[in-house]
């Protein structure tokens, strides 16, 4: 806050709740004033009209320069205030400075609940190590609805880390806005469990990262700034579920679809149950209204005596009363392709025949979806080439 006298042009700034890095004491107001230059008199005598004159110019030059310079002033501390707050973020994060948490990633992406061209091999459902970054609102590793960088592009196709962690470690280097960088081990199969700690600062407090789903032209999951400082505190707990994303940057629209660069670069987006809109999509489940979440992150803040000590059950695979209890059953209708042409009609001459046309099976129902047709269909006919 401040306020100003105008006549001594007098104006007191208090910075709060907590003073800007330029050293500003936030519990002592910062008091600039300029007071109006008194005219001098000479003894037993009033000044002339014209030196009066001038003296009174020379008071308003003074008061036009010392309210420049005090205006000045306090535009740079307001600036240097505002730039030690969190863009885009209305709370300013008054928790105690570090914290350290575990980090649990379960991959529920099991061939019940996703049944459709499920990997089986070459390779099977799994998914990559998981690369993540402590930061502040400066910094965005990726962002639903905006083009994705080379590193990120990298990682979703081909799950190569080298060109994302260069990135996060120019930004450390240059805004200062990146606090720390974790990672976690791969998982082998589509379900399990993989884990770490992080850490976050009072002024780094939101969490970002990311898991490519392997195989897939160019899909992961992941969090983007989630803030784990909640004003005076830091959360204890939080259990988020996954949802895939297509980077933007391959148009394949399968597991195993061969590589196919989007021209232009798309942005990222969300993958649902009925976008993309296309049979051929994996994650195409048309009667559902919401996907099953494929993984979930769970973050639990340690207390101080337990810092450092090792997180049991690390990327084990999953386990029947654990997490395989939890996954939905998502029913998958079975699907055939189109009608084949006529054969030939069979039968004697001059009586009614016989001609066949047949389908084939092209996606197997499961989970008490809808069962498949006739595969074969009869109709009568009259025999051609009769004698």
């Amino acid at each position: 806050m401040f306020s100003a006298n105008l006549e001594s042009l007098k104006i007191t700034i208090i910075v709060g709740p907590k003073g800007p890095s330029s050293g500003i004491n936030s519990k002592t107001p910062t008091v600039f004033s300029c007071r109006p230059t008194q005219l001098p008199a000479k003894a037993g005598a009033l000044p002339s009209p014209v030196l009066q004159r001038k003296y009174l110019g020379m008071e308003n030059l003074m008061f036009v320069y010392c309210s420049c310079k005090v205006i000045w002033t306090l535009l740079v501390t307001i600036l240097g205030y505002a730039s030690s707050l969190p863009l885009g973020d209305d709370s300013i994060c008054t928790a105690e400075e570090l914290a350290k948490y575990s980090i649990i990633f379960t991959g529920k992406w099991s061939q019940t609940a996703f049944p459709k061209q499920y990997p089986l091999y070459r390779p099977p459902a799994q998914w990559s190590s998981m690369l993540g970054v402590t930061h502040s609102s400066d910094y965005s590793m990726w962002k639903k609805n905006e083009y994705a960088s080379n590193g990120v592009r990298d990682f979703a196709e081909k799950g190569e880390a080298w060109v994302l962690m260069k990135e996060i470690e120019e930004a450390g280097e240059k805004i200062q806005s990146v606090h720390g960088i974790f990672s976690a081990p791969a998982i082998s199969s589509g379900t399990g469990q993989t884990s770490t700690e992080l850490q976050v600062h009072s002024r780094h407090p939101l969490v970002s990262f990311v898991v490519r789903i392997v195989p897939s032209p160019d899909w992961f999951v992941g969090i983007d700034s989630l803030n784990l400082c909640e004003g005076d505190h830091w959360m204890e707990e939080i259990s988020i579920d996954l949802y895939p994303y297509d980077a933007g940057t391959d148009s394949g629209f399968t597991f195993s679809s061969p590589n196919f660069a989007t021209i232009p670069q798309d942005t990222v987006t969300e993958i649902t149950c009925s976008s993309p809109s296309h049979p051929a999509n994996s994650f195409y489940y048309p009667k559902l209204k919401i996907l099953p979440p494929i993984a979930q992150v769970t973050m639990v803040k340690l207390k101080k005596n337990q810092l450092g000590f090792p997180i049991p059950h690390l990327n084990q695979p999953a386990k029947s009363n654990e997490i395989l209890d939890t996954f939905s059953e998502t029913p998958l209708d079975c699907e055939v392709s189109q009608w084949s042409s006529w054969g030939l009609c069979r039968g004697p001459c001059r009586k009614t025949g016989t001609k066949i046309r047949t389908r084939f099976v092209v996606l197997h129902p499961a989970n008490d979806g809808t069962p498949c047709p006739s595969l074969e269909e009869e109709a009568g006919c009259e025999p051609d080439n009769c004698v």
